[in-house]
């Protein structure tokens, strides 16, 4: 049972990072940066997937990576040559480098060259088989660089798949504050799961939200069940507030 107590936390902090100003410093700035659906999709696929280590590094390198396409990537994907891609070959983003980045844009290309949106390969029964149809249908190349798989999570391995639930209440959920984009119809906020990282885990287990020991894709169930108690709709709102509590490390 979620107290009165966290639930009024959770509300509290909720509203004091759920604004415009979480934008900029955060990789969710990189998609922002476009109004073509196909060119937030993609920005947002790559910024998420390279969402660890320090803020600072994951946004520079992400605009490295837009620059690289020409500040126009839908366009990018589906027109690039192969010479177009030699630049490629020397991006790094920690152990993410340029074997990665070409299978994605291999993938990205051969996708969007029959295919509107992302959004279908997560349409499932449910967001666990969602991200398994993902990776599984991602990997479906031929001659995929197994490297690679370590870079795109999957409930299968028992993975909290934090980049790629953030990736999916970036594109799903909305409101008033305009922070996600909310342009995928077809995925319901009520059905998304809270991304997991170690600030939103910490101070989860502070406010009784996990009880599990582990940290795996049970532990992000356990975390959005005891979140839904609170708002049944739109349960990965309190991701906004776990996750700022964490950043500014705020006295509970």
């Amino acid at each position: 049972m979620v107290t009165q107590q966290t639930k009024d936390i959770l509300e509290f902090y909720y509203e004091k990072y759920n604004r415009p100003g979480f934008i900029s410093d955060d990789p969710i700035s990189i998609p922002h940066r476009f109004s073509k659906k196909q060119d937030i999709e993609i920005a947002g696929l790559f910024a998420a997937t390279l969402s660890w280590g320090q803020r600072k590094t994951i946004l520079r390198n992400c605009n490295q990576l837009m620059q690289l396409m020409d500040e126009q990537p839908h366009d990018f994907i589906l027109h690039h040559s192969q010479k177009d891609l030699k630049p490629f070959t020397t991006f790094v983003h920690r152990t993410f480098n340029s074997t990665d980045l070409l299978y994605f844009i291999a993938f990205l290309k051969q996708y969007y060259a029959k295919n509107d949106s992302l959004e279908n390969l997560f349409v499932q029964k449910d967001i666990e088989q969602g991200l398994i149809q993902f990776h599984n249908t991602f990997f479906s190349l031929e001659d995929f660089p197994v490297r690679t798989k370590k870079h795109v999570a999957t409930p299968e391995r028992k993975s909290t798949c934090k980049r790629l639930n953030m990736y999916l209440r970036w594109m799903v959920r909305s409101d008033k504050n305009k922070v996600d984009f909310g342009i995928w119809k077809k995925i319901k906020p009520k059905d998304l799961l809270c991304p997991l990282d170690v600030h939103v885990e910490n101070y989860a287990r502070k406010l009784k939200l996990i009880e599990r020991k582990q940290r795996d894709w049970l532990t992000v169930t356990e975390l959005t069940s005891n979140l839904k108690e609170i708002d049944a709709k739109d349960p990965v709102r309190f991701d906004f507030a776990l996750f700022g509590m964490g950043i500014e490390k705020i006295i509970i």
